[in-house]
């Protein structure tokens, strides 16, 4: 607890004195002649500032006075702080202040100044610096504001009075402490008379009972705020807010008529749509889910009705065929009820509604249709062609009646084992039957009306076919019985089973036994096991490799059929080598030994023999290989105006086994040999003749001339020789880069010319060229002559 309490009060004097007055309780040593009086020596009056001034002159705000100051001059007041100089300023000889501008409360509300008085020559302080406060008092400049408007609000519709929606507030910024500037009521502008506000609290209610969203979904208010306690001369501010009201379950689904009528066509599948109707539900969203039922009428399980969760429809449906000749109008009555009922408005009566439903069903052209759909027919595999399996019947539904046509849909008979009476039905068998492929024929019957081909109606006969025994019994798989050249007596070295096609009813019983060949076999013997298995034993021992490898044993198995079959199989038996534990080791016949007597020498002079008849037959076939083909032909033909191609590159200046380059330069030789049988005519025709060169200066011609030379001899050789082919001689020379040995033998290069160019001379060559000449002689005056040239020479080649 405090150890005294002082009071101090502030007190303005004429005089321009302050009593502090300071009271001293709960301890001894003070009293009330304790009390003094201090004087000072400022005086001034409390400041107050108006905001918002207008006026043009600066606003007076009060006077600072010193006991000091005589009015000589000799004081000058000076003014800090908060505002000092850019908002207040002091007369410094009178101590006035002043505002200089325009002060907002809302911005600040007060300004603390400090004051002092100096000398105003030495500028020395003659009163210690006092601070005071200049209060910017507040006047009504600022209206009520909504900061969370505009406003939106919902309220269920059909709500009782006064049902509270939403509540508003303002904000006035001018002083709340001071006069009734920021006190605001509240009132509604646009509304009324359907929503009301509470003037203190902003608080909106319905003001009118049982609002029906159906009639009117929306509102938008306008509420006012006003300060001044809504005075005359206050402010104001306004905002929106919009109400919606909320639906709920007010109101039941209502047909819009009493009955319907729909048609559809018998031929419509299940499960098709029939019809759809929708009964009118004022309210919206899950207030407007609705299910449909049919809770009447004389088409129980033909049709069905669900709910179309997206439009609300009623869908009805088919849930069984048609049949316009059956029964051609359905009648039912359909019931519409809410999902969701809301028990406070029962009173507004049923939430359901009920409809009359007619359905017409449409006579449609049907295709015919089979009794039974499915038919099971049996035959036997032993039928013979045309017999009669059964029949197919089939109807037109429709009231015409029309004659119906059979036929057989031969994707299903694709080898047409079946036919079908086209007028009666009665199928029949068309080819021999065999029950081991194929068991079971599907065929599809086809009924086709008369009238309208179109119309055709499919039936199913599954034709089954019985077996009979006409299938002999074999081995059930290929066996391989190895015997043990040790086996005992009576040994069982293989059991048998048999496998048959067929499929008596009964099952199978095979019976097993040696056929008649081998009746008095001395080696073996079988035993029926009487479960469709025999086995096959041995007679005696010591079986010998060396003497026999293999026994065949023929088998004979008897069905149990009607007539019984049969058949002969054989087994091989083959004798093995076995070790101790009757493990096959070799088997088969015994590897060959050298007779007794046939001494190492004789039968080194046999493989001697041998190997000299194989190295003779090599040889012998060495030669037939390197034996080349006859240049000549064994027959006469006449192969004048035969053209022979050969497409052999030489190998250039690479290949050294074509020809000889040391005969090629030195061909002095060779027509020293050769020239005196060339006929003395064909030396002039082609300008490096023998007698246009000496031979003694052969040597020295250029390479592409001692080719073409070359090649001319060797066509006059040619042509004095009638027993020759035209192709005996035949070489083929390429050049390949500069630099070749072989140079070019290309005529491109020949310095010809069209009056240099002529051809006659081919006609002195013989019979065989001259056709050549024939043809160039006509070309010689379309091409040119370096073209003919070429053709020439390719010719020459080829000849």
């Amino acid at each position: 607890m405090a150890d005294f309490l002082t009071i101090v009060l502030s007190l303005s004097f004429p005089d321009s004195t302050i009593w502090l007055l300071s009271v001293h309780l709960l301890d001894p040593k003070y009293s009330w002649e304790t009390l003094q009086r201090q004087k000072r020596n400022w005086v001034w009056n409390q400041f107050f500032v108006l905001e918002e001034y207008t006026g043009t002159d600066p606003l007076y705000v009060g006077k600072l006075h010193s006991d000091v100051d005589k009015g000589d001059g000799n004081v000058r007041y000076v003014l800090t702080g908060s505002g000092a100089s850019s908002i207040f300023t002091i007369d410094e000889k009178t101590g006035d202040i002043h505002a200089t501008k325009r002060l907002d409360r809302e911005e600040q509300g007060y300004y603390t100044l400090h004051a002092q008085a100096v000398d105003s020559k030495t500028n020395a302080p003659v009163e210690d610096e006092s601070e005071f406060i200049v209060k910017v008092q507040d006047i009504n400049d600022n209206e009520p504001k909504f900061l969370d408007g505009p406003y939106t609000a919902g309220v269920p519709e059909m709500s009782p009075l006064g049902t509270m929606v939403v509540q508003v507030t303002a904000t006035d910024a001018d002083d709340p402490t001071y006069g009734n500037s920021a006190r605001v009521v509240y009132s509604i502008i646009h509304g009324q008379p359907y929503f009301s506000v509470e003037p203190k609290t902003g608080i909106i209610r319905t003001a009118l009972p049982n609002m029906d969203r159906e009639t009117r979904n929306q509102y938008v208010l306008i509420i006012q705020a006003k300060d001044m306690v809504g005075q005359m001369g206050g402010l104001s501010g306004t905002t929106s807010v919009t109400v919606t009201l909320t639906d709920v379950n007010d109101n039941p689904p209502r047909f819009s008529r009493k009955s319907y009528q729909y048609s559809v066509l018998e031929s419509v599948p299940v499960p098709s749509v029939v019809a759809k109707l929708k009964a009118a539900d004022a309210d919206i969203d899950s207030n407007a889910e609705m299910d449909y039922h049919i809770i009447d009428g004389d088409a129980r399980g033909v049709f069905n009705i669900t709910t179309d969760e997206d439009t609300q429809e009623g869908v009805i449906f088919l849930q069984r065929p048609l049949d316009y000749e059956t029964k051609s109008s359905f009648s039912l009555k359909i019931e519409a009820t809410n999902r969701n009922i809301d028990p406070q408005f029962l009173t507004f009566g049923p939430f359901s509604d009920t409809a009359a439903v007619k359905v017409i069903v449409e006579d449609v052209n049907e295709p015919p249709v089979f009794y039974p759909l499915i038919r099971k027919l049996m035959v036997s595999e032993a039928a013979r062609v045309g017999t009669v399996i059964g029949m197919v019947s089939a109807s037109d539904p429709d009231s015409s009646s029309s004659a119906i046509r059979y036929s057989i849909d031969r994707n299903t008979d694709l080898e047409r084992f079946f036919n079908v009476d086209a007028l009666t039905g009665v199928i029949s068998t068309a080819k021999a039957l065999d029950r081991e492929l194929n068991s079971v024929h599907n065929l599809t019957i086809l009924a086709t009306e008369n009238q309208d081909p179109s119309q055709v109606g499919r039936g199913i006969v599954l034709i089954r076919v019985m077996d009979i025994n006409d299938n002999a019994p074999v081995f059930a798989i290929e066996y391989e019985t190895l015997l043990c050249e040790n086996a005992a007596p009576g040994q069982v070295i293989q059991t048998i089973s048999a496998v048959d096609k067929d499929e008596p009813p009964s099952g199978h019983r095979f019976y097993f036994s040696l056929a008649f060949s081998a009746s008095n076999n001395n080696n073996f013997t079988l035993r029926d096991n009487k479960d469709n298995t025999a086995s096959v034993l041995t007679k005696h021992a010591d079986f010998r490799r060396q003497e026999q490898s293999l026994y065949l044993l023929p088998v004979l198995i008897v069905d149990s059929g009607s007539p019984a079959l049969s058949s002969t199989n054989t087994l091989s038996v083959r004798v093995c080598d076995c070790d101790v534990d009757g493990i096959p080791q070799a088997c088969g016949t015994v590897a060959f030994s050298l007779p007794q007597g046939l001494s190492t020498g004789a039968l080194l002079a046999i493989l001697g023999c041998i190997i000299t008849l194989l190295v003779l037959m090599l040889l012998i076939m060495a030669m037939l290989r390197r034996r080349k083909a006859p240049l000549f032909l064994e027959d006469e033909r006449d192969v004048r105006e035969n053209i022979v191609r050969y497409d052999d590159e030489g190998g250039g200046e690479e290949d050294t086994e074509a020809f000889d380059m040391v005969a090629l330069r030195n061909l002095n030789i060779i027509r020293d040999s050769k020239v005196q049988d060339i006929s003395p005519e064909t030396a002039s025709v082609y300008p490096y003749s023998a007698s246009a060169i000496s031979r003694t200066s052969y040597k020295t011609l250029p390479d592409n001339i001692v080719f073409q030379e070359f090649i001319w001899d060797r066509l006059k050789v040619t042509e004095v020789d009638p027993s020759a082919p035209p192709y005996d001689s035949l070489q083929t020379y390429a050049f390949e880069g500069n630099g070749s040995v072989a140079d070019s033998l290309s005529t491109l290069e020949l310095p010809s010319s069209d009056s240099e160019q002529s051809y006659d001379y081919l006609s002195n060559w013989g019979p065989r060229f001259k056709k050549l000449a024939d043809l160039y002689g006509d070309l010689e005056g379309k091409f040119s002559s370096n073209l003919n040239q070429r053709q020439l020479n390719k010719s020459i080649y080829r000849w």
